[in-house]
């Protein structure tokens, strides 16, 4: 590909993003043209203001302290450099993300092929002018050092995590998709976040001040999950390609691995973490996501959920590349019968 797709300017992401109230007219083709995207790019970038202000980001204080000693060993001139001090980012970083299935490898390259000129342009858009961008990420040979902290960042402090960070990621389109699929476009808006609504055939993204604007999505609207913001967000410019960026669902458990308690008649029965699985499942949800929510492998998972289904306490079905399991009529009974 040519040069990286230029998204919403990162700098908005909590702060000038979130004070305006703009709309997508989806008409048309665009009405079914609603898709999602994940962007490892964009989650590497944005997690570095939590290196400003960690405080903003008290879900990720447990991998903010373990990966906090690894900062000696990289560029950290540079990163802390990317981000301003009203915690904006230069736009160029944050690509927006062809599909759900986008990686780390493929989106590096395309900063090396950044025009001079796009950089220029969004490094003074961060920094508010020429004068506030620092002298760090100045010169021809700037993004070139961007590009070598940002890998070594990925390396040591993020691709450990990145499986767990994207198994949350992935439940969450799947969520979304089946939403969708049971309550239409307009449910599904309503429950990305209380900023979002949709109204007939325009999607409105509100604020509590500010102003906006309405465009018409012809290409369609991405929607991309995110665990480093707080509210949904979209492009200051009309210009720019129609995304919404939002708080992914299950944010909150990415750094769990302790399994809930189960009640102990039933572990007796199944054992502790197949007891585990059938509390966890409350409501239908992947391997992936039990996954994560227990700290454990996808192949033990997997071992224990075809056990729980050949018992018949278990019901899967299939939606899109995702398997989804819920608790049978049987297995509400036993965990009726076996609570307290």
């Amino acid at each position: 590909m040519g040069t990286v797709q230029r998204g919403r300017p990162a700098a908005a992401i909590d702060v000038a993003f979130c004070f305006m109230v703009v709309g997508y007219e989806l008409t048309g083709s665009a009405l079914g043209d609603v898709r999602f995207g994940i962007s490892p790019l964009n989650e590497l970038v944005l997690s570095l203001r939590s290196w400003r202000d960690p405080g903003r980001y008290p879900l990720h204080l447990p991998w903010i302290r373990r990966t906090r000693p690894l900062h000696e060993q990289l560029d950290t001139e540079v990163l802390q450099a990317l981000v301003s001090p009203r915690r904006w980012v230069p736009d160029f970083l944050t690509p927006q993300p062809d599909s759900p299935l986008t990686r780390f490898e493929d989106e590096l390259p395309r900063l090396q092929r950044v025009p001079a000129s796009t950089v220029r342009h969004d490094l003074r858009a961060a920094y508010q002018g020429d004068a506030g961008v620092p002298a760090v990420l100045r010169g021809r040979q700037a993004v070139q050092r961007v590009v070598r902290a940002l890998e070594d960042y990925w390396r040591l402090c993020f691709a450990p995590d990145w499986p767990r960070m994207r198994a949350v990621l992935e439940a969450d389109v799947t969520y979304r998709g089946r939403q969708i699929a049971q309550h239409g476009l307009s449910g599904m808006f309503a429950d990305l976040s209380d900023r979002v609504r949709m109204k007939g055939d325009k999607v409105e993204v509100s604020s509590p001040s500010g102003s906006g604007w309405v465009r018409r999505a012809d290409q369609g609207l991405t929607l991309v999950p995110t665990l480093w913001t707080s509210a949904a967000c979209v492009p200051v410019s009309p210009a720019e390609p129609p995304t919404i960026i939002y708080l992914a669902r299950g944010s909150a458990t990415v750094w769990e691995s302790a399994p809930p308690p189960a009640p102990e008649a039933l572990a007796g029965v199944l054992g502790s973490h197949r007891a585990a699985l059938l509390q966890r499942l409350a409501a239908p949800a992947s391997s992936t996501e039990l996954a994560v929510g227990l700290g454990v492998t996808p192949t033990a998972v997997n071992q224990h959920l075809r056990a729980l289904r050949a018992a018949g306490l278990l019901v899967a079905v299939r939606h899109g590349r995702s398997v989804l399991y819920r608790r049978s009529e049987l297995a509400e009974q036993l965990l009726t019968t076996a609570r307290p």
